[in-house]
């Protein structure tokens, strides 16, 4: 495919379809199980959906939800939003009704296109509420073929926002995460460092509701590729399509390496189409990077980024992978920004720059960065300076030759199997039991899943519980990654003379 699209500021998402439709319409843009959509179709059925979500009412700035694993309805939804100036929310199908309804509530969207497995919770949020739900299947085809694949013609401004994705911060409260046409196109042009072409052949079993996930496949679409959706990850199947597709690049969390390596006979199949495989969302260790590189023997890419980033903005190379050599201390970094992205060590408090190895918050500035939060002002400006810098909350320190090392979370978020989990969620939860006095969460290592949660509890005098009966309680009110894997009762929680609580020092005794 040509390179004359309008690139970087000038990009639309709707433009990258329009384009491929026009230039390679018969190649394939999805794949999702037997089923494959070539680029004609997919710009034929987002126009179509366009017209349906018009019919609906959606007009230009409305939010259009999609609840359902990963499918080609929600990259259909994605363009057909860009369509008609509207925006995508992809929902976390992993939450529990009541957590997604405080989403659908924040958003407010007209319309949501669930799955079929998800139409009980479909019908639970659309109750009282105006909205037309759409199940995927013959109601969703049939929805889309009563209109005709006429292309509304939209393309509104790069700093429209065109994706809203949701993540909960340290107030538990869900923030939607305002994702423009720039953002995904400097996303986008991420990909030439990754080894991505109009040949390439993605996978990407992350799911959409993750930048990790739609992102990655914006990535193969914007060159014209193949990419392939899938929507469970069983590691035998991914291994049977790694191989047998002949993919050339994937993207996975640390977790599904390890499981992948993990398979027996893994390193004898053959992978000599892979170029490279990307990886983040959540600290990974030597071995499970010495496995990668035995089984794939392909380019390994660490990338370290966050939802307002729309992705991977600090990167650690191939080169910079060396287990048991003399740069294996890389191997802890999350490595070095992209050329277009500026990196700051900041004082949290001041913003003053920190010289290198003194630890502070990680303050970045790049296209990438969101344009804030949905309806959200004053956390908006918390999060990003006047001048453009977005604060992270996290912790880190960066070396000499420039090197990220992340080190504490000043935001306490703990990253399991790739799942981000605020405590202050499952804080809320546990301390509504009439038994808990108090409780505090932290994250603990673990061999698989990179940490898991462990809740400390203060009970109420004379109260009786056990920690079987506390998760029970829970589980209604969360979702179950979020779950304490253990707990643990204490007589009083460690405080500052404030009275915050010390995680650093519950992390040091029960970590």
């Amino acid at each position: 495919m040509s390179n004359t699209l309008a690139r970087g500021a000038e990009l639309r998402v709707a433009d990258v379809v329009r384009r491929a439709a026009a230039e390679r319409g018969g190649a394939v843009a999805l794949r999702h199980g037997a089923r494959a959509i070539t680029y004609r179709e997919l710009d034929e059925r987002s126009n179509r959906l366009a017209q349906a979500l018009l019919a609906s009412g959606v007009r230009p700035g409305a939010r259009v939800a999609h609840l359902d694993r990963t499918g080609p309805e929600v990259v259909e939804l994605l363009f057909a939003a860009s369509k008609i100036g509207a925006v995508l929310v992809p929902l976390n199908w992993r939450l529990a009704v009541a957590e997604l309804a405080r989403v659908v509530a924040d958003a407010r969207p007209p319309v949501l296109v669930a799955g079929r497995s998800f139409g009980p919770a479909a019908a639970a949020l659309a109750e009282n509420r105006e909205l037309r739900a759409v199940e995927v299947g013959a109601g969703y085809e049939a929805w889309l073929h009563e209109h005709q694949p006429v292309d509304p013609g939209w393309r509104g401004d790069s700093d429209d926002t065109v994706l809203q994705m949701y993540t909960s911060g340290t107030t538990g409260a869900p923030k939607g995460v305002l994702t423009t046409h720039r953002n995904l196109a400097a996303a986008a042009e991420t990909s030439p460092h990754w080894r991505f072409d109009a040949d390439t052949v993605s996978l990407t079993p992350l799911p959409m509701f993750h930048i990790g996930g739609i992102g990655w496949a914006f990535l193969g679409l914007w060159n014209g590729a193949t990419t392939i959706l899938v929507g469970e990850f069983v590691p035998e199947a991914v291994l049977d399509v790694l191989e047998h597709e002949r993919i050339t690049n994937a993207i996975f969390v640390p977790t599904m390496l390890q499981m992948l390596a993990a398979v027996p006979g893994a390193a004898e199949r053959d992978f000599a189409a892979l170029r490279s495989i990307a990886y983040g969302a959540s600290p990974i260790t030597t071995p499970v990077l010495t496995a990668a590189l035995r089984t794939f023997r392909c380019d390994l890419f660490g990338v370290y980024g966050l939802t307002e980033t729309t992705g991977g903005v600090v990167q650690l190379d191939p080169g910079d992978h060396d287990p048991g050599g003399p740069r294996e201390h890389l191997l802890r970094s999350a490595g070095r920004p992209l050329p277009w992205v500026d990196l700051r060590i900041a004082e949290p408090e001041t913003g003053a720059a920190r010289a290198a190895g003194e630890v502070g918050e990680v303050w970045l500035r790049a296209p990438n960065v969101m344009a804030g939060y949905f309806g959200r002002p004053a956390e908006t400006a918390a999060a990003l300076t006047p001048d453009g810098w977005l604060r992270t909350g996290d912790g880190g320190y960066v070396d000499e030759a420039g090197y990220l090392f992340l080190t504490d979370r000043i935001k306490d978020m703990i990253v399991s199997g790739g799942e981000n989990v605020y405590p202050v969620e499952v804080e809320e939860a546990l301390a509504q039991h009439p038994a808990v006095a108090e409780v505090a969460v932290i994250g603990v290592p673990h061999e698989r899943w990179g940490e898991t949660v462990k809740a400390l509890v203060v009970c109420r005098d004379g109260a009786q519980v056990d920690a079987e009966e506390l998760v029970a309680f829970a589980r209604g009110r969360l979702a179950g990654y979020k779950l304490p894997r253990a707990l643990a009762f204490v007589d009083a929680l460690p405080r500052t003379p404030s009275g915050k609580v010390l995680k650093r020092e519950l992390r040091s005794r029960f970590g």
